[in-house]
């Protein structure tokens, strides 16, 4: 008989420490975000690629490399297996033969946040948490919220005055414990770490308890099944707290370890940042190990708005092990992409999908990305999240029985 997970552990990546996984787990006691380990060869010898592909079309298709062990506590809303299209127009456009979006805007709360927020409150479920707190730019906070409210958790969640209203509106509508701060979300995540501190709830802040990553990383495990098993050239990712990246690569290391793909070939990744808020890409031109607290950030893109990751460490060795590279996109870029996205190929995406496509075209023009590249760029949230960055202008207004001007 199979089992559900073949979790086996928790690892430090920085000192090597291993910790138990059956009970609540935070951060090493080097400060260390943990990493999930599986059993692989047990994984290899009784999973295969054919078996998945029989399966529901969601995240949860891949259990045996998830961390919950008992399908009962799974939480989920359906989410998993988003749209992989190529977008031949665009890709005219920049030059590049082969543009992909994965559009993780088409899932329940309507960002890829759903993936943390499914497996992270269902292994939350298993563990038996009763309260849990995180800070948000938005997007987590609302996904997080209305899973805690499907498996009966209290959701405390603290973010920014000026997060999008709409995923305040969702934590609000689940009946999380909302409160809104009027700073950045390195001010909320401290509100956050005193009410953990002082009260015993469980810390579900970005990359301090060790699930989101698992969650994260199906996106990593889609795309390479939606391309027969073979990896793409490049993925562009918009980078805040890193997960997603850090996720995406942890997926292809596992996928080589079980035969699934090619030993020694991996995507270039790439991260994605607004020059108002580019932490990462300050680290990579100087080729350091750890990124330093980016003062007075301000984006459009308020998911990637984060002026230290916890977990830069590991996104910067992503971008140094697949010869990737960093990179900061201008406000004016990063709007006029999004509109060249939904203008040419019908997909209204999120500012922070936008960057990874403004990243893509100059890539390109600097000889970064070739033309027959397969490239994919990771839309992160419906653009329907965020109506303030699209301004409309010159709409003409009609009155009853006026006829329209055609031509």
């Amino acid at each position: 008989m199979t089992n559900y997970s073949y979790i086996s552990h928790l690892e430090c990546p920085k000192c090597g420490e291993i910790f138990e996984e059956h009970k609540v787990q935070q951060l090493c006691k080097c400060g260390s975000p943990l990493l999930v380990r599986y059993d692989l060869e047990e994984v290899k010898g009784n999973v295969s690629r054919e078996d998945i592909a029989k399966r529901t079309n969601s995240l949860w298709r891949y259990h045996e490399l998830l961390p919950v062990h008992k399908e009962e506590n799974v939480v989920t809303l359906g989410e998993g297996m988003t749209p992989l299209e190529k977008l031949p127009s665009l890709g005219a456009e920049y030059g590049i033969q082969h543009l992909y979006i994965k559009d993780e805007g088409i899932i329940p709360t309507g960002s890829f946040k759903t993936r943390g927020a499914s497996v992270g409150i269902s292994k939350a479920k298993e563990l038996g948490v009763q309260q849990l707190a995180m800070p948000t730019n938005g997007n987590a906070g609302a996904a997080w919220a209305l899973f805690a409210a499907k498996a009966n958790i209290k959701a405390t969640i603290v973010m920014p005055l000026d997060a999008p209203k709409i995923t305040r509106k969702e934590v609000y509508i689940a009946g999380g414990d909302l409160h809104l701060i009027n700073g950045l979300i390195s001010d909320a995540g401290k509100v956050v770490a005193s009410l953990v501190q002082n009260h015993g709830v469980y810390d579900a802040s970005t990359l301090k308890e060790p699930y989101r990553i698992e969650g994260k990383k199906t996106m990593g495990y889609e795309i390479v099944e939606q391309f027969g098993w073979k990896v793409p050239d490049v993925i562009l990712y918009p980078t805040g707290g890193g997960v997603g990246i850090i996720g995406i690569y942890k997926a292809l290391l596992e996928m080589q370890q079980l035969g699934w793909i090619e030993e020694g070939k991996l995507p270039r990744l790439v991260a994605v940042q607004a020059e108002g808020c580019a932490p990462i890409v300050e680290a990579w031109k100087k080729g350091e190990k750890e990124s330093k607290f980016f003062e007075n950030s301000k984006t459009s893109a308020f998911g990637i708005n984060v002026p230290k990751a916890l977990g830069d460490f590991l996104v910067l060795e992503s971008l140094y092990a697949t010869e990737g590279c960093a990179i900061a996109i201008s406000e004016e870029d990063l709007l006029k992409a999004q509109m060249q996205v939904a203008s040419l190929e019908g997909n209204f995406i999120c500012p922070e999908g936008a960057a990874t496509f403004a990243a893509a075209r100059i890539l390109r023009e600097q000889g970064w990305i070739q033309e027959n590249e397969h490239v994919v760029c990771l839309n992160t949230g419906a653009g329907i999240k965020y109506p303030e960055t699209v301004d409309i202008e010159d709409v003409e207004i009609l009155q009853p029985g006026q006829e329209i001007v055609n031509g």
